[in-house]
């Protein structure tokens, strides 16, 4: 595994949601380059290598993504197993396409591992499903937060019939449920706001479509957080599953 660089999915932040191939990783890794949201636990798994926190947070100082490209670029060039530890996937606003196309570009092997992503951990832990029979078709996982302040094809979400996952929407809480309202999705949409997915301190609250910012508040939401809006997310569809358990 030597002049390599993996791209590891850490998954939300239960560190036994790790894959056995993100641990045969870790563990034959020189330089394990961390980001913020990554359980520290995750780390007994690579305890010879060098750990350098190379964190990115909305809302607070996060490290250049030109200097994380760099340092993979300097280590893999020094002929070190390099992993570059992302929480949740590394191709589900991972950035992990970005940094596999220009390590590729500059001669450098990348093999890129998939974690579990947190829209899908978060739900599961509050016996949600995504897809269900004769309620959900399918699923979209969309950002709320976009490097260049674009909008959502909001109709389009709106009228796609599948439940939508949102990620990085906590302050975004009040456009997202407007902008859904105008597109055309019912008041009355089910939503669930999951904090902190598959760690000790998850927390959930359920909402409505149209009252979801005012029960966020109330509720004290904070980041990191996922939105799940359809019909899944109704308590009445998880009593409905615990019933049939």
């Amino acid at each position: 595994m030597n002049a390599k660089v993996w791209l590891v999915g850490a998954g939300p932040g239960d560190p036994e949601l790790l894959t056995l191939k993100a641990v045969r990783a870790l563990h034959e890794a020189d330089v394990v380059l961390i980001d913020d949201l990554v359980n520290p636990a995750v780390l007994e798994h690579c305890p010879s290598a060098r750990v350098i926190t190379v964190g990115k947070r909305g809302g607070c100082r996060s490290t250049p993504q030109d200097f994380i490209h760099r340092l993979m670029l300097r280590y893999a060039r020094q002929g070190k197993c390099v992993v570059r530890l992302k929480g949740g996937d590394p191709c589900i606003f991972g950035r992990g396409g970005e940094e596999a196309l220009w390590l590729r570009e500059r001669g450098v092997e990348v093999e890129l591992v998939n974690g579990i992503t947190a829209g899908l951990a978060g739900a599961t832990n509050c016996d949600i499903p995504l897809t269900l029979r004769g309620v959900s078709r399918g699923v979209t996982l969309v950002t709320a937060h976009t490097q260049d302040d674009s909008s959502l094809n909001w109709r389009a979400l709106a009228e796609g019939g599948t439940t939508l996952v949102v990620y990085m929407g906590v302050a975004k809480l009040e456009e997202i449920r407007q902008q859904l309202l105008e597109a055309g999705m019912a008041a009355d949409m089910p939503v669930a706001m999951i904090e902190n997915a598959s760690l000790p301190g998850q927390r959930e609250c359920r909402s409505s479509l149209a009252c979801m910012h005012d029960d966020a508040r109330a509720f004290v939401l904070k980041s990191p957080a996922i939105l799940v809006i359809g019909a899944v997310a109704a308590t009445a569809v998880e009593a409905a599953l615990l019933a049939s358990a």
